[in-house]
């Protein structure tokens, strides 16, 4: 049985999307182009790429998480970077608004059956979007076409304020055609300091209006929205965030650089960030459920993901249930308290240096200017 190695959260560069979601965090950056970047090319094939974070480099299977800012399925290279990345034997998925045809028929074609074990696609239920454009059978016949290729899925509703009228609705369709209710995720406003809840409601009003929709993944990332963590993360280690059109790969969101897959030569390297360095780990249904933070009473992944319908089927497959049950120390030694304040002290005075560095590119900048 393979167990989980680490766990990459990859960027994929794609700046446009075929939908305008209103609770969508990428438009809270007012000052980033989101929509209107286009599609940009990644910064080596995807041989090239997985080459790079091979099995033996990495020391195991390993899970890649697909995210672009816009439509993931509309990048050219990505479904033969899926196909690179399942054929060396890792776990992948797709975040996906579900409405590409062409791109479902594209990549279910293009992989083997061993292959498709070892993908599932994040479909992002989108309610009011699918209902407005008129795209609703759209969205169904993918999903079903999905799950009868053997690839396995999850249906996943952001919760927004304009939702919640239409609750009931939603729970009778999906169980009338997913089997099974949607699970619920956290909406996040990134156009505030800590990062806040987007909702005009409460906490306690919020967790009252979503917890009906039993939904382990929302029960686990509402726990630990919002709440600093302060014990020593393996991000870093044990996991990795790539930015596909750079090239560059990094501890964390907010964590140093480590290295690029341009540098084809050269190994890939890790260092555990250790003390977290944002508000709150707003991702870690994914960082902590997989184990980055291995003390944390978390559930595996797989139980925040998969659903068992009325019929006794499981979203997830046999092979995605048996390696997203296990956690990041099932394949990894944890660090003794010495080396953790080795780290702590290594990390302390890198990231003073990479300020230092920052600012006088920055004085450099400013003298030419003025000049």
């Amino acid at each position: 049985m393979d167990k989980i190695n680490k766990f990459v959260t990859c960027l994929i560069p794609v700046h446009a999307c075929n939908f305008r979601c209103q609770y969508c965090y990428l438009s809270h950056h007012v000052n980033e182009n989101v929509y209107g970047g286009g599609i940009r090319t990644f910064a080596a094939s995807p041989k090239d790429i997985v080459s790079y974070f091979s099995i033996k480099r990495m020391g195991g299977p390993c899970y890649f998480n697909l995210c672009a800012p816009g439509e993931t399925m509309m990048h050219p290279q990505l479904i033969d970077f899926v196909g690179e990345l399942t054929m060396e034997g890792h776990y992948a998925d797709i975040v996906t608004n579900g409405t590409l045809t062409k791109k479902f028929d594209d990549l279910i074609e293009s992989l083997k059956e061993s292959q498709r074990k070892r993908l599932f696609i994040k479909f992002s239920f989108h309610y009011l979007e699918l209902k407005s454009k008129n795209m609703m059978e759209v969205f169904l016949s993918n999903v079903e076409k999905i799950r009868k290729s053997g690839i396995s899925y999850s249906i996943e509703i952001t919760p927004h304020d304009d939702l919640v009228p239409y609750i009931d609705e939603i729970k009778t369709f999906s169980l009338k055609n997913f089997g099974a209710l949607p699970h619920i995720t956290v909406a996040r406003n990134e156009g505030t300091k800590e990062i806040a809840l987007l909702t005009k409601y409460s906490r306690e009003k919020y967790k009252e209006i979503w917890s009906t929709f039993d939904s382990a993944l929302f029960d686990f990332k509402f726990s630990i929205f919002n709440v600093k963590r302060k014990e020593f993360c393996y991000a870093g280690l044990w996991s990795l965030t790539v930015n596909i059109e750079t090239g560059v790969y990094s501890q964390c969101y907010g964590g140093d650089e480590l290295g690029n897959f341009k540098d084809a030569d050269t190994a890939v390297h890790f260092r555990p960030i250790g003390k977290c360095r944002q508000p709150h780990c707003f991702n870690g249904h994914a960082f902590l459920a997989t184990g980055d933070i291995p003390e944390l009473i978390a559930p595996t992944y797989i139980e925040e993901r998969d659903r068992i319908t009325a019929s006794g089927e499981h979203w997830f497959s046999k092979e995605e249930r048996e390696f997203f049950s296990t956690k990041l120390a099932n394949s990894n030694g944890a660090l003794s308290n010495n080396q953790k304040r080795k780290q702590y002290i290594v990390n302390a005075c890198l990231y003073c240096a990479n300020i230092g560095k920052r600012f006088v590119r920055k004085m450099k900048r400013n003298v030419k200017h003025a000049h």
